[in-house]
């Protein structure tokens, strides 16, 4: 009997930096040996990669975390919004991990 791979849903918002980096995730999870699936019923865990720039994408991305979670319950929150896992467990305090980088400054 063989092991089926893991399954991940990911949700990609924000910046073309953020498409950079989902796309780097992405390709490191198929190389771990993950699947890609393209609703959160099917994954095993859902990665959200988040926006935290401006007001209107930190909504946004408190919004897709909450409807991850909602539908998944095994969330995984990176990205800019991720420099403030405060602001993110706060309203979501289900989700498993919040990693990510320093948020950007405007110019």
């Amino acid at each position: 009997m063989s092991r089926r791979n893991p399954k991940v849903g990911f949700v990609s918002l924000g910046c073309p930096k953020a498409l950079v980096d989902s796309e780097r995730i992405l390709t490191q999870l198929r190389a771990e040996g993950y699947e890609v699936v393209p609703t959160y019923d099917a994954a095993d865990l859902v990665v959200v990669n988040t926006c935290g720039f401006i007001d209107e994408a930190v909504h946004e991305s408190l919004e897709a975390i909450g409807e991850a979670v909602a539908a998944n319950g095994r969330v995984i929150v990176t990205g800019c919004l991720g420099a403030q896992p405060e602001k993110i467990t706060e309203r979501h305090p289900r989700v498993l991990k919040v990693t990510g980088g320093p948020r950007p400054t405007r110019k």
